[in-house]
């Protein structure tokens, strides 16, 4: 499987392209900000994305996505209870002044069970609220796409609107049960693996269990 991200915008989000080499099929992950930078990562790797796959709708996650549809016109999947998270973006940015041009309404929607393919490979959609309420993540085999569930050393906040403690505590349970050489590609900072957050991640090992600041 080929991955690669860039890392954009003033929040630093990880945004990644996935592409199964044999066939070509490929997708973009979280294109979160700089469409342009996003772009470039797509064009260089010879691939073309045929769907964007969103782990949940934060505007880090999301501002990317105009750009990148004016160039490949492709579907955009999103878990429903993330609907007034994506559709409250616009209010955030101006709230903020950052710069944003809102995206088109989703495609398609996610649903705990989903089985995603690509190419080969067979992604499972595992609904994972907490930091938002319609979060996702993206398993397949020895690899997942954590979003803003889990990071190196860290999770997701929840002091966010429609964020909840509990759901994340949840949450973080079901990525935790993922086999220990389970590599994780975050939404934020390094990439990781289950095994060394169950023996260092203080939100992952039982000596804390939410976050209320960062991203």
């Amino acid at each position: 499987m080929f991955i690669r991200h860039v890392t954009v915008g003033l929040f630093e989000e990880n945004s990644y392209l996935v592409a199964d080499e044999a066939s070509g099929d490929a997708v973009l992950i979280d294109p979160g900000d700089d469409g342009d930078v996003v772009l470039r990562m797509v064009e260089e790797s010879g691939f073309t994305p045929r769907a964007i796959w969103l782990t949940h709708a934060h505007i880090d996650h999301i501002a990317g996505i105009v750009p990148v549809k004016k160039r490949f016109d492709i579907p955009i999947y999103l878990h429903p209870a993330d609907q007034p998270v994506y559709d409250a973006q616009s209010f955030f940015a101006e709230s903020y002044g950052i710069n944003f041009e809102p995206p088109p309404p989703p495609d398609h929607q996610l649903a705990e069970g989903d089985i995603l393919t690509l190419g080969e490979h067979r992604f499972s959609v595992r609904h994972t609220p907490g930091h938002a309420p319609g979060h996702v993540i993206f398993h397949s085999g020895d690899i997942v796409f954590s979003g803003d569930l889990l990071f190196a050393g860290s999770v997701g906040r929840t002091d966010l609107p429609l964020a909840s403690p509990a759901d994340m505590v949840t949450s973080l349970q079901t990525i935790a049960a993922l086999p220990a050489q389970t590599l994780v590609f975050a939404g934020h900072g390094p990439s990781t693996t289950i095994g060394a957050e169950l023996r260092s991640n203080p939100f992952l090992n039982g000596t804390a269990y939410v976050k209320r600041d960062a991203y």
